[in-house]
């Protein structure tokens, strides 16, 4: 088609395709008949071949208005289909987003956040990643996650990090072990024990949480074994290797031998916190932020389908 012709040349020519009679057109277009035929004439100019056989009592299109018809009902159609992918995309509903997180973060409100999540934009093509709070940090500055869910990573240079869920510690002992049956655990009593703890180049911050707590019951701990997964701590512990301090969701985590207990005291908490680039926000990334915010804060509301 000649680059002359316009959209409004179109939708003009197929208002009087389909009723047949210039006024009533006019009337359904809301414009003056004159300027109406005027317009089809230039559009006739511009195909280079009459569209509509007009008489006194009768208009009616030529075989080449007919096949002009099929065509241009075909490119509004796709017109209106290719706005309205630009407006979902606009509204954070279609693309892409690549999600990082911590394995513990799996044992908390995530996994129904995505599910949910999954169903209400199933045109976003949302890819998980796990990866530790150290590794994720950096995917995260280098734009390969999009957003993560890591634990204590506190004021990080470059990203926006907010607290989503804050949790005590528990302590994972081996069911044999003397303080096993008490309903909570003085953590003083266990100075002098092993302790098996995760490698602090995971997570620094967390890590150093962990040895403050030891301290602030009045003991350094002597780590003497390092694991990067909390079921592989837990039945490292039910082996009687020493006893261990995790987040209180690691208590769901089900290893034959260890058991988790709640601190006596507990003055120091750790969190699941959400991150991302400082200056990068996409409409999908704010969707999902929101919704994470109000999965982790109202976690009845795991569907979140009345907030949006």
């Amino acid at each position: 088609m000649n680059e002359a012709i316009e959209l409004r040349h179109l939708r003009y020519f197929i208002a009087v395709a389909e009723e047949l009679h210039f006024s009533r057109a006019a009337k359904r277009l809301r414009i003056a008949q004159p300027p109406l035929s005027q317009q089809i004439r230039n559009l006739e100019n511009h195909v280079g071949h009459q569209l509509f056989v007009r008489n006194s009592r009768a208009v009616a299109l030529t075989q080449a208005g007919e096949v002009l018809l099929e065509r241009a009902r075909h490119i509004l159609k796709r017109i209106d289909e290719d706005v309205e992918t630009v407006r979902r995309v606009g509204r954070g509903e279609m693309g892409s987003l690549t999600v990082g997180f911590i394995g513990s973060a799996m044992l908390t409100m995530l996994p129904g956040l995505l599910g949910s999540y999954r169903v209400k934009y199933p045109q976003v093509e949302l890819r998980l990643r796990e990866l530790t709070t150290s590794r994720l940090v950096d995917a995260i500055r280098q734009g390969a996650i999009d957003v993560g869910f890591l634990r204590d990573a506190g004021p990080t240079e470059g990203l926006v990090v907010e607290s989503l869920l804050e949790e005590k510690y528990v302590v994972a002992l081996p069911e044999t072990h003397p303080l096993a049956n008490r309903s909570n655990i003085p953590l003083e009593r266990l100075k002098g024990e092993s302790l098996v703890l995760f490698p602090r180049e995971l997570g620094p911050l967390a890590w150093d949480k962990t040895i403050a707590l030891c301290e602030t019951a009045g003991f350094r701990p002597k780590i003497v074994q390092e694991a990067p997964e909390w079921l592989t701590v837990l039945r490292l512990v039910s082996s009687g290797l020493g006893f261990s301090i995790s987040p209180a969701c690691v208590a769901t985590v089900k290893a034959t031998g260890a058991i988790c207990r709640p601190l006596a005291k507990c003055p120091i908490s750790t969190n699941i916190e959400l991150a991302r680039r400082s200056d990068y926000l996409t409409p999908i990334m704010e969707m999902f932020l929101a919704a994470a915010r109000l999965v982790f804060r109202e976690p009845a509301a795991v569907s979140f389908s009345d907030k949006h």
